[in-house]
């Protein structure tokens, strides 16, 4: 993916299924360059960033943050990049190897290979650290682990850090089972329910105000608002998050069926469907008529049943989600046909964040019954989660 261009270079950033007629009121906080630049004046400057830190200029026209701050002679002396690296083109879970950018010569550090914490050692010439990522608001969707550890890595370091906001797509609803502290990881680092409903500066926030950072430490941290946003808000991504996040409907999906990562499932991966879709060769064909065949491609090196026809559901036309929505993965294990196959368990309580969620799909309960026993977590959340809202709901 473009990196540092002014504008979206190739067809796979775009986001395909959005309205055009629609309007995008929420302006990112990477926009109010006036709030952040005074602050980076002067100083030594570490970027924390892939493909979707951008700054508009109109609705189809943008710089990269990385760009923009170099034409304003603001002193970068590197760049970390996260899981799917600084062009957002690398696989889920795939290592990131360190480097330079090409375009502008700068040092390229990944958090998602040997380090997923910035070193002291990387940090000796640090003055003030600014992140720009965007979310999509689900706890097993990795950027917000990046975060948590960068900022306890500049609170441990005496290093203040920026949080340019941005609108969440999956920011309207609170929902899914809450994280247990013994299955925190790097997909789901604090007991948050599986889609918290708060910006990544609200999160940011959170994470600080909370104490959640190793041995309660506090960052120096500033979170730079959204103007023209609230909870309800519709945001349109501009690019694609991540590879497998190709256009707004994978998007609105993607709590319900990033679910399916930890099952014999597929989601999509390997199609141009990502995320819009399930299959497996082990649904009846006579109930799931979607027939398709995974292959590699952009995204997935080596999809779930590679090259085998799967049965499945295209998922694509649904109609626009405010809550996580089991049916698909409950009635699939239904239907399955080898059901001793359908959980990776250790894979699948990572992502739920609970074994408990495995246990009632395979004790026959029903969506509505499973979403019921969420709901004492989710308010007991929700009494956390408001303390540190910057935006009306």
């Amino acid at each position: 993916m473009c990196s540092c261009g002014s504008k979206s270079q190739e067809a796979d950033e775009s986001l395909p299924d959005q309205n055009p007629k629609a309007q995008i009121t929420p302006v990112p906080a990477a926009n109010q360059t006036e709030e952040y630049f005074p602050l980076l004046q002067g100083k030594r400057v570490a970027v924390v960033a892939n493909q979707t830190s951008i700054i508009s200029a109109t609705k189809n026209s943008y710089t990269h943050l990385v760009d923009s701050l170099l034409a304003r002679d603001i002193n970068i002396v590197k760049v970390f990049a996260p899981e799917h690296g600084f062009r957002g083109r690398a696989d889920a879970g795939e290592a990131v190897k360190d480097g330079l950018d090409t375009k502008t010569g700068l040092a390229l550090l990944s958090l998602h290979g040997k380090h997923r914490k910035p070193t002291p050692e990387q940090l000796t010439d640090v003055d003030i650290i600014v992140f720009d990522i965007q979310d999509v608001g689900v706890r097993f969707y990795t950027y917000i682990s990046t975060m948590s550890l960068v900022m306890e890595a500049a609170a441990e370091a005496g290093i203040p850090i920026i949080v340019l906001d941005r609108p969440n797509p999956n920011g309207h609803y609170v929902d899914g089972p809450t994280m247990l502290k013994e299955h925190t990881s790097f997909l789901g680092m604090h007991t948050v329910p599986l889609v918290y409903g708060m910006t990544i500066g609200e999160y940011a926030l959170m994470v600080n105000g909370e104490g959640w950072l190793k041995n309660g430490i506090k960052a120096d941290l500033r979170v730079i608002k959204n103007t023209a946003y609230n909870h309800r808000s519709k945001y349109m991504l501009p690019v694609r998050p991540s590879p497998n996040l190709p256009n707004a409907t994978a998007v609105n999906l993607y709590p319900s069926l990033g679910l399916l990562e930890g099952t014999n499932l597929n989601a999509g991966r390997g199609t141009d469907y990502q995320f819009q879709l399930l299959g497996s060769p082990y649904l009846p064909a006579e109930k799931y008529t979607y027939q398709y065949t995974p292959k590699p491609n952009f995204g997935s090196k080596y999809p779930k049943h590679q090259d085998t026809e799967c049965n499945g559901l295209f998922l694509g036309q649904q109609p626009y989600l405010s809550q996580v929505d089991l049916q698909w993965i409950v009635q699939a294990y239904r239907d399955h046909t080898q059901k001793d196959k359908f959980f990776n368990t250790a894979n699948f309580t990572t992502h739920a964040g609970t074994p408990l969620l495995q246990q009632q799909i395979e004790q026959g309960l029903s969506a509505e019954e499973i979403r019921a026993s969420w709901q004492a977590e989710i308010e007991v959340f929700k009494k956390t989660r408001a303390k540190y809202l910057l935006y009306d709901e």
